[in-house]
């Protein structure tokens, strides 16, 4: 019965969304323009590099070489193959949705199942630490320390969400049979990963200039349609702002599209200049309103994940559990984040940032180079914890 309502329901809403802007065109344009300029300075030029090189490891094989050495840890913590361990770093430290576009290309790849994408996907939503750096911290709040503090609250926060969430669920399957089990046993991690790196190389056979175009091309694919989603939710967003005004603008717009409803948030109930000096209770709504990410980013995460089937209530039930940690966090570690000066960074502490289109592109690139850094040790740390996991279960098994 859902499925039959469902197309009725969606053109329904269509026939009205066209309605709305044309009663109010001058509003829904500015609206539209707004949204944008936030897709073009923020959005593409901080994912694209990602995306694409995303795409060219993972058909090189180096994606699944990192999964066998992180297999260890994803699957007692998370319960996930460990090639989730590369999508894991990935959506810490490209955003949303490079997550759910890794979960994607394991589910295209046999990797994982269509429920280990879903959860993949919840796991590594995360938003990017651009928006948390530069667009929240120093140009909204007026302080990178605020930035760095929300990055790593929200971190935080959806590592305790994903564990909660893989916490019912069961473990991944093993090997195939007694004997590949063995055989892998008896072989070195460093030498399964060097063989899986060349399964997955001689499986994909693309040449580098066929595998450069096409990742480009499903790169700038996967952008537009995230662009897509933040244009009409900033129209959608204008839309109801203008036939409730009675509704919190702040509420509104942090339901629905993460950018403009951290601008509510600050804007609306945090004096300017303040930074972490703001109050508990707003830095840790503004830090629950990033965790939930907006209706918009889970949109463009279930749109790529389409192929999987990945519904949508049990997603937003992990942003709604990511941005609940992310609340109670933030009010527990308030008073460590407001010690935490703009001093101990020198580097980074600085002016208020107006972010126009040519500030915004050379902002992320300014700091590309340190989140590739991030990227790198993130992916170390994960392989260190691996490690860790991997010894303690060899000295359990043998202690027995």
């Amino acid at each position: 019965m859902a499925k039959k309502s469902a197309p009725f329901l969606s053109g329904g809403l269509a026939m009205l969304l066209a309605a709305a802007i044309i009663s109010s065109p001058e509003s829904s344009f500015n609206a539209s323009l707004q949204g944008l300029k936030l897709w073009w300075t923020l959005v593409f030029p901080a994912l694209m590099p990602f995306l694409m090189l995303s795409e060219m490891l993972s058909a090189s094989g180096f994606v699944h070489a990192i999964g066998v050495l992180l297999e260890p840890l994803t699957r007692l913590v998370f319960r996930l193959p460990g090639s989730a361990g590369w999508t894991l770093a990935l959506g810490m430290t490209s955003g949303f949705p490079g997550g759910a576009q890794g979960a994607a290309q394991l589910y295209r790849q046999g990797e994982i199942s269509d429920r280990e994408a879903g959860r993949l996907a919840s796991l590594t939503h995360f938003a990017s630490p651009v928006t948390l750096l530069i667009v929240v911290g120093a140009s909204m709040l007026h302080s990178p320390a605020a930035g760095y503090g929300l990055l790593a609250v929200h971190w935080l926060a959806g590592l305790a969400s994903g564990m909660t969430v893989s916490a019912r669920a069961s473990r991944p399957a093993e090997a195939a049979s007694p004997a590949k089990a063995s055989a892998g046993r008896r072989t070195s991690l460093i030498r399964r990963a060097i063989s899986a790196a060349a399964d997955a190389r001689a499986r994909d056979g693309r040449s580098f200039g066929r595998l450069l175009g096409e990742s480009v091309s499903a790169t700038v694919q996967c952008l537009m349609l995230a662009g897509g989603y933040i244009i009409i939710f900033a129209v959608v967003i204008s839309i109801i702002s203008g036939l409730w005004p009675q509704l919190p603008a702040a509420l509104t717009s942090a339901l629905l599209e993460l950018h403009l409803g951290a601008q509510s948030l600050t804007s609306g109930t945090m004096p300017s200049g303040s930074g972490l000096s703001s109050g508990p209770l707003e830095l840790a709504l503004l830090s629950g309103a990033i965790g939930w990410s907006g209706i918009c980013a889970q949109l463009q995460a279930l749109a790529v994940l389409k192929p999987a089937g990945v519904r949508y209530l049990p997603f937003a039930a992990g942003r709604l559990l990511h941005g609940g940690y992310a609340f109670i966090l933030t009010l527990l570690f308030y008073k460590p984040l407001t010690a935490f000066q703009e001093s101990a960074l020198p580097v980074l502490a600085g002016r208020e940032m107006n972010l126009t289109v040519t500030s915004g592109i050379a902002a992320i690139w300014h700091y590309f180079p340190k989140l590739v850094a991030m990227h790198l040790l993130m992916l170390l740390i994960l392989l260190l914890l691996s490690a860790a996991v991997r010894l303690a279960l060899a000295i359990r098994g043998r202690s027995r």
